[in-house]
């Protein structure tokens, strides 16, 4: 924010916390998603007939930025402009909870159709979707940013964005408020003191002439970015991959930023998702809520990426409009990974690979059989005891690391692919979930005496036992960082 100290309202939540008060600017259109099966071609052309099951019905753009905000508990005002025909009615009436406060558009209501066949999309059907001309601003859309706690602008490249009053307005507003842009190839350019702008790579492309491809690629566009549009932090966004924030140093006296750049990496959890529509949008309102509750810039783009991660996990916009919503889903989602990990290798004709373990203060006996065990396959899963298991197994003062640092740190290691968890004594029904074709463990005994051995047999799997390391020990180790101590 510029330095700047922000001075929005806050109102008492329904859950206890605090609803904050979010204004999202920018375009609004009808979205629809038809959805069916087909199983024959039409007389008259060899075309697909789909049987229609479903036709839902959304806000989109601004609007589903509105929705999944408000859907976070949060008190939206959606500032757009809207045309005077049925369907601006139908976008009033399918948003209930969001104070619309809209000018006139000076054209018909956009609308996309998509039509999907079970989960495969089929076609996009767009009407009244040429760009129209910039929309004046009115007083009352003006006035609707005073006293906001973060501002979200979802430019999707149809005018709202560049309008020169609403310009103006958002420029005085990022002086006090965090200013979220996720912007468009067809927009306007982010206005000036803009807390984050959200790009992705695509559009980051389009906006600066730097080549290359990756981290570095989107390193440089980021920096470049951040100069060019005189905001405060881009955050280029890469997908599945995370995102790399480029951001202004505070200065000294805790004024403006000082003109050097930090660049730090955001990795994205790892999740199977299929429909990525709202993914951008998701990332948006993440960061805008963490801004609004005090975060740092990169600690926003941190929540934003895995809101974004949580959102596709849970199945998308089909879930967000579900009637009893999306199902909640913890990410990273390390059993959800095993599968899609097994399926892949399985479908590739390889060979599964398992082991499991406490792994609490991983040590060179650890990677050393890891990495053995991973030598008999295409993939490596590890079945990790949960921190009830290690407690029940080796006492209250037991694991000395979390389960999810153990995860993250079992993940770190290129032999590792995936990590289930398990709260039981002995992974037996982790096993049964993924069926590994083989079992390694580390040790001093023979394969047959594995308690493991019985349950592999269920399904023709094989254990198998791999070098042993003496002398090294997770007691052993936590011993003598206590006599360190």
């Amino acid at each position: 924010m510029s330095g700047a100290q922000r001075t929005g309202g806050t109102t008492a939540g329904t859950g206890g916390g605090l609803r904050r008060r979010i204004v999202v600017v920018g375009d609004t259109l009808l979205d629809v998603d038809v959805s069916g099966t087909s199983e024959r071609l039409s007389p008259d052309a060899p075309v697909p007939v789909v049987d229609v099951r479903t036709d839902d019905r959304r806000a989109g753009g601004a609007g589903l930025v509105a929705t999944m905000l408000v859907r976070d508990g949060h008190d939206v005002t959606l500032v757009t402009v809207l045309s005077d025909d049925d369907r601006a009615d139908e976008i009033r009436a399918l948003l209930p909870d969001v104070r619309v406060v809209a000018g006139p558009s000076g054209a018909p209501t956009p609308v996309k159709t998509r039509v999907r066949v079970v989960d495969h999309a089929l076609v996009r059907i767009d009407e009244g979707c040429a760009t129209p001309p910039v929309p004046e601003t009115t007083a009352e859309m003006t006035a609707a940013l005073e006293g906001a706690d973060a501002i979200v602008v979802a430019d999707y490249g149809r005018g709202v964005a560049a309008s020169a009053g609403l310009r103006d307005a958002l420029t005085a507003a990022a002086r006090t408020t965090p200013v979220v842009w996720d912007p468009h190839p067809k927009g306007a350019a982010p206005v000036v003191g803009t807390a984050v702008v959200t790009p992705n790579t695509s559009e980051a492309r389009r906006y600066t002439d730097v080549a290359g491809e990756g981290v570095p690629f989107a390193t440089d566009a980021a920096a470049a970015l951040v100069d060019t549009w005189g905001v405060d932090a881009v955050a280029v966004t890469m997908g599945d991959r995370g995102a790399l924030v480029a951001s202004r140093r505070p200065a000294a006296d805790g004024g403006a930023g000082s003109g050097a750049l930090d660049s730090r990496f955001v990795p994205a959890p790892s999740v199977t998702a299929g429909d990525p529509c709202g993914a951008g949008d998701r990332l948006a309102a993440g960061v805008a809520i963490a801004l609004a509750e005090g975060a740092d810039v990169t600690e926003a783009v941190e929540a934003g990426v895995l809101a974004a991660s949580e959102y596709l996990a849970a199945g998308g916009v089909t879930a967000l409009f579900a009637d009893d919503g999306p199902a909640p889903v913890a990410v990273p989602g390390v059993d959800r990974d095993a599968l899609r990990v097994v399926h892949e290798v399985r479908s590739a004709g390889g060979t599964v690979v398992a082991t499991g373990g406490c792994f609490d203060l991983l040590h060179a006996g650890h990677a050393r059989t890891l990495s053995a065990a991973r030598a008999l396959g295409d993939c490596l899963v590890v079945c990790l005891n949960s921190d009830d298991s290690v407690r029940a197994l080796k006492g209250p003062e037991r694991p000395i690391m979390s389960q999810d640092d153990r995860v993250e740190l079992l993940l770190a290691l290129d032999c590792v692919d995936a990590v289930v968890v398990f709260d039981e004594h002995t992974p037996d029904e982790a096993l049964r979930r993924f069926r590994p074709d083989v079992w390694a463990k580390g040790g001093d005994y023979a394969a047959s005496e594995l308690p493991e051995a019985a349950t592999l047999a269920e399904w023709g799997g094989r254990v198998v036992t791999v070098p042993f390391h003496p002398g090294r020990s997770t007691t052993r180790l936590a011993a003598a960082l206590a006599a360190v101590g």
